[in-house]
């Protein structure tokens, strides 16, 4: 493990073995810049690279991560090589101390320009949970899940940064008592705790084998969810209005170089899967996830028992000819676990609002009210027992219009 001159604590989740980008400002100033978190700190790698006269310091002056996604896996590796070198060599301690700010002094923002936003649903225990709410009599999955990873197409025009505020969604709702259906504002907000993969170089047809030269990173996403709107609209297209409305992001886009560690074997596949969806490295990754409501721990969601891969969705997603774009971004879908405390959604979390979940001081939910605060967080094995941290993604539900 690396040395620094900084002064780190042993448990930090931003150590140098992880060293994630995002995009930050400070007070009310406007201007947005590329920003690495270390320790308690984010080094201003905008103003590092240029005072330490960088070759890729102009792919950091666009106040978006795109530039540098779009460099490519060398440059990637370029980058990171030199903040460690500059953050473990002395000589470059006063050079880079103004460049430091206080963590909790800065403003975070969206680091990504969003192009696409693809949603899968690839949680093996999360699809038969589902699938026994709606259907109580069902006791199997649809009959393509374990063929294909399912997803969807979403809106990226909707993915926003980490702590924006969540307007309870407008639209359609038909309870299964009620003869016709009704509009306003959805009586069952959810979340879906999700892990999401940034996309650097554009392609087509990427195979698993390549997932590493076109994926950049790896973020949580709370891809917000109306059920009530969602279950009337959905058949036979699919989601539309009950997804579109929110999508959550965490400010920090940790590399895919600072997982090494956490990789392990996905779940056995049975039965096997079509060749371009064979994979021969381990993308499994152990992330240990957590669901907050309100301050309050309500679920521990673990990744690594996802069903479907990451390079099995990108190469999923493209095989038809589909095109990558710099600033995709697809997620998990729900993550879920075996264990009643590992479900990722209030779906789950209240079987569908037919069992209240029990909080501190008496207070039960079914899905979110107004003034409700959700926060998601994982770790990830690092070096030497450390840990790696992917900061929070937050969201606060307001009252809609």
């Amino acid at each position: 493990m690396h040395v620094t001159w900084l002064e780190l604590a042993d448990d930090t989740p931003f150590g140098l073995a992880n060293l994630p980008y995002g995009v930050f400002s400070v007070g009310g100033a406007p201007e947005r810049r590329v920003g690495v978190p270390v320790g308690d700190q984010v080094l201003d790698l905008t103003a590092a690279a240029a005072e330490t006269a960088a070759s890729f310091a102009p792919l950091l002056t666009a106040g978006v991560l795109n530039p540098l996604l779009a460099a490519g896996p060398g440059t990637w590796r370029e980058v990171r090589e030199s903040l460690t070198e500059w953050l473990t060599e002395p000589r470059y301690a006063d050079q880079l101390r103004p460049h430091l700010v206080p963590l909790a002094e800065v403003t975070t923002h969206l680091a990504v320009e969003v192009a696409d936003y693809v949603d899968f649903y690839s949680s093996e225990h999360h699809a038969l949970n589902a699938g026994k709410i709606f259907r109580p009599d069902a006791t199997e999955l649809p009959p393509n899940w374990k063929h294909l990873p399912i997803g969807y197409h979403g809106r990226a025009g909707t993915v926003v940064a980490s702590g924006t505020p969540i307007v309870r969604p407008h639209g359609q709702r038909k309870p299964r008592n009620a003869d016709a259906p009704s509009f306003g504002p959805s009586q069952r907000l959810d979340i879906e705790a999700e892990v999401g993969f940034v996309v650097g170089t554009p392609g087509t047809r990427v195979s698993t084998a390549d997932f590493a030269d076109h994926v950049f990173g790896v973020c949580l996403v709370n891809d917000w969810s109306a059920r009530d709107i969602q279950a009337w609209e959905y058949q036979p297209l699919g989601p539309f209005l009950g997804k579109s409305f929110a999508t959550s992001v965490s400010p920090w886009i940790v590399p895919l170089a600072a997982l090494e560690h956490a990789r392990v074997d996905g779940p056995p596949q049975d039965p096997e899967p079509f060749e371009y969806l064979r994979t021969s490295e381990k993308w499994g990754l152990d992330l240990a996830m957590e669901i907050r409501l309100n301050g309050h721990l309500v679920s521990s969601p673990p990744f690594a028992t996802q069903y479907w891969t990451a390079p099995q969705q990108l190469a999923h997603m493209t095989v038809n000819g589909a095109s990558l774009r710099t600033g995709d971004l697809f997620a998990s879908g729900t993550v879920t676990g075996p264990e009643r405390d590992q479900r990722g959604s209030f779906l789950e979390l209240s079987w569908g609002g037919r069992e209240p979940l029990e909080l501190p001081g008496g207070v039960t939910r079914t899905f979110l009210e107004d003034g409700d605060e959700v926060v998601i967080g994982a770790t990830a094995p690092g070096p030497g027992g450390t840990r790696i941290g992917f900061g929070d993604v937050r969201g606060t539900v307001v009252a809609g219009g």
